[in-house]
């Protein structure tokens, strides 16, 4: 079986949603820390088994989004995992730097604590150090 073949198999087993992406949770794979949740395309998954970088896909630029093509935080992929109804991937990676686009290391920085949303974690960097200007 070659690359192809085998990266075939396992697009054909992934059940992309009506719009053509499934959602994909991206994990710290040695601390188990969970970073982020986008969107991934047959393309994109694709791109991430041969590349071993993971790439997403970008609902609001409809375009493939290389995870740190801009701001240099890349994750590598240890391992892609696909859940027991195959319509939800879950990422092992080896995060670059910090994985949330408010330079914080996760998204996942608020928390409901006694009834309040509040920030649990402060950003690591400026987002304008990493992208240059101020980012969603």
């Amino acid at each position: 079986m070659t690359a192809n073949t085998t990266h075939d198999a396992i697009l054909d087993a992934i059940a992309f949603d009506a719009n053509g992406l499934i959602p994909a949770i991206a994990q710290q794979h040695d601390s188990g820390e969970v970073l982020m949740m986008a969107w991934m395309n047959r393309e994109s998954v694709a791109e991430t088994l041969a590349t071993g970088q993971v790439c997403y896909f970008s609902r609001s630029r409809n375009r493939l989004w290389r995870k740190g093509e801009s701001s240099g935080q890349q994750q590598r992929l240890v391992e892609l995992r696909l859940d027991c109804d195959g319509d939800t991937i879950l990422l092992q990676v080896d995060q670059v730097g910090v994985a949330c686009h408010t330079g914080r290391r996760d998204c996942f920085y608020r928390a409901v604590r006694d009834g309040v949303l509040v920030e649990i974690a402060a950003p690591l960097i400026d987002p304008e150090a990493l992208y240059g200007h101020k980012h969603g």
